[in-house]
């Protein structure tokens, strides 16, 4: 895992001290059964000096801000405070703006305001919102906003609406249930197609969606009179990031099932620890042709976004020896624990 791949996350998070003082006062300590992480701009970039990632698109997590009744004036001061952190530190950071979901119209002002004015790199938008997952009905003013401008929607899971199964912490499968309920209900409503324009990236490899996508696409075949190969091709639409999908089970079907250009790196971090960051990041590291590493590290990312490929990568400062030496021991003991990690071949 060399310090200069040059990547571009597309999945990292981040948690600044007002939005954990907004959650607290909600009563809220975790976030889809982990608790929040600490976060600071400083960590987020020695993380990436440890995993080689040039640039982080940083966004907010489950549950955005639709935990309060008004979610506006938060998503806004959000969006304001990442717009700040990019400019800051220009080149390292880019942020998917958070929409106060589930109100539809507030979510398309405030799209408007950070795509035009704050020069958002997209929005985020979770896969539910109290219980309305993406695709019902009275969406289409968003969806009109967001295609007339082209943008890139980034797809987080939530917390399902259903009650909690002991024992089986969200984020450990709910979570890749709830992408894959939003991306079958937007296929199912015609939203890719309705709205060419947007640009839709499913976290955690898609969830469910490529490894259940043949067995779906039959079942909305038979739903809505669609062919399935018609079907088939929404779910490719689909872009799909790698974070802690980079197995040797999930890879491969990922690989098998997306369009040319359309997987992305992603790390999910802090809510994923740098050792896991770095055990997914080994998987695609010892695992995948140099041709498509290298597209998916940065040049399909580039593809999305245009601004990125237009600058030259920013490169992570030079390391002191000690600190040098503590990565390329991390980075080994990474591969080997992938390595002492995958299933027998007996």
């Amino acid at each position: 895992m060399s310090p200069s791949a040059d990547r571009i996350d597309v999945h990292q998070h981040i948690v600044p001290a007002f939005y954990r003082a907004e959650l607290a006062g909600a009563g809220i300590a975790d976030a889809g059964g982990r608790a929040l992480p600490d976060w600071s701009a400083d960590s987020a970039l020695r993380l990436m000096d440890l995993l080689g990632i040039a640039t982080s698109i940083v966004s907010v997590s489950t549950p955005g801000t639709g935990f309060r009744a008004d979610p506006a004036g938060l998503a806004r001061r959000l969006n304001d405070h990442c717009a700040a952190l990019a400019g800051d530190h220009a080149g390292r950071f880019g942020f998917f703006a958070t929409l106060p979901m589930p109100d539809t119209d507030a979510s398309a002002a405030e799209a408007v305001r950070a795509l035009d004015d704050l020069r958002a790199d997209g929005v985020t938008l979770l896969a539910n919102n109290r219980g309305t997952y993406l695709g019902a009905d009275g969406q289409d003013a968003l969806w009109r906003t967001l295609d007339d401008r082209g943008a890139v929607v980034f797809v987080h899971p939530a917390e399902l609406p259903a009650p909690h199964v002991d024992g089986i912490p969200a984020f450990a499968a709910d979570f890749l249930l709830d992408t894959t309920r939003a991306a079958y209900l937007l296929v199912r409503r015609g939203i890719p197609r309705r709205y060419p324009n947007i640009r839709f990236i499913l976290s955690h490899a898609g969830g469910f969606v490529p490894y259940s996508s043949h067995r779906m696409a039959l079942a909305l075949a038979d739903d809505t009179g669609r062919s399935p190969l018609d079907v088939l091709d929404d779910f490719r639409s689909f872009y799909f990031d790698t974070a802690l999908s980079s197995s040797p089970a999930a890879l491969p079907t990922l690989l098998a099932f997306a369009r040319p250009g359309h997987v992305l790196f992603g790390s999910d971090w802090p809510f994923a620890p740098a050792p896991a960051g770095q055990y997914f990041a080994s998987g695609l590291d010892d695992n995948v042709p140099p041709d498509t590493l290298k597209a998916v590290h940065r040049t399909n990312a580039e593809a999305l976004f245009p601004r990125l490929a237009a600058l030259p990568p920013a490169r992570p400062p030079a390391l002191p020896a000690p600190a040098r030496l503590r990565h390329t021991a991390q980075r080994t003991a990474a591969r080997l624990v992938f390595k002492l990690l995958q299933p027998r071949s007996d």
